[in-house]
């Protein structure tokens, strides 16, 4: 099976490090991933916690399906070839006015992986506009070795560990990520990238899933676990996760609380968190 994307996409990809937008599914679609996202909020009390934002695929049926589109797939095939695990995956919602950003910093930072060969497919279940609070990127940045980044542990920051590029960063260049509902953008591990407060008055939602290819290992913490999403893997650098039966199962919660303890073994690597 080959990727969806035209050899002209997949040379911009390779070039500027981000391609959008690509459709990926309806907006009717879309909207009604809102409202499972909602459902699966009110199990936290309205909001999903930064630690619990992670690997959701792992138990939700409807996510994992989401993961695991053709659409999606076809796209990410064309830039990292055919055999793709889903490495980690979480929401990015910015509440109306709510204040949340996301500071300038690459990707492949703290996420401890032996090859930058990572691309995210991040897709929009509600507009993202710069007036929400759009991803901006500096395209061609991906060219670039891991840059040295601090830790801010910021309110506010939907980040694991609020990192920022602790460099230069040249916002005259910066891109707008403009995407309608049901559309999503590829993007490169190291490509410098942050955005904005959502000062609109909707919900800016959307959901990045992180694919790899299986020859890709994770070289720093305990063996971690990962999904199988197409192809074949012939490396076995992944504990398999199971495909969740129900919303919530009990085997599906015990899998996914595991995956968690592993990752966070690699996301705080060197703080007290």
């Amino acid at each position: 099976m080959a990727g969806s994307l035209s050899a002209a996409q997949a040379e911009a990809y390779r070039r500027d490090g981000i391609l959008f937008p690509i459709p990926v599914m309806s907006a009717a679609e879309a909207a009604a991933a809102v409202k499972q996202l909602e459902v699966m909020e009110a199990r936290w009390g309205g909001r999903i916690p930064k630690r619990s934002n992670q690997k959701l695929h792992m138990l939700a049926p409807w996510l994992n399906a989401i993961v695991r589109s053709p659409a999606v797939l076809d796209a990410v095939q064309s830039v990292i070839g055919p055999d793709i695990i889903c490495w980690n995956g979480g929401f990015f919602t910015k509440n109306a006015g709510d204040g949340a950003f996301i500071s300038w910093h690459q990707d492949s930072t703290y996420w401890g992986l032996s090859h930058p060969d990572i691309v995210t497919a991040w897709i929009a279940f509600t507009p993202s506009t710069p007036e929400s609070g759009c991803m901006q990127v500096i395209p061609g940045t991906h060219t670039a070795d891991q840059v040295p980044h601090r830790d801010t542990f910021a309110a506010g920051n939907l980040l694991s560990r609020g990192q920022e590029i602790a460099v230069e960063v040249d916002r005259t260049q910066a891109v707008d990520v403009v995407l309608r509902p049901g559309e999503m953008s590829l993007h490169h591990v190291r490509i410098f990238h942050g955005s904005e407060a959502n000062n609109s008055s909707t919900r800016r939602i959307g959901y990045a899933i992180r694919y790899i290819p299986t020859y890709v290992r994770q070289v720093s913490g305990p063996r971690a676990s990962a999904f199988l999403v197409r192809g074949q893997d012939r490396f076995g650098h992944f504990d398999d996760e199971p495909v969740p039966k129900a919303d919530y199962a009990p085997e599906a919660v015990a899998a996914y609380e595991d995956a968690l303890d592993r990752l966070d073994k690699v996301l705080y690597a060197g703080t007290d968190r």
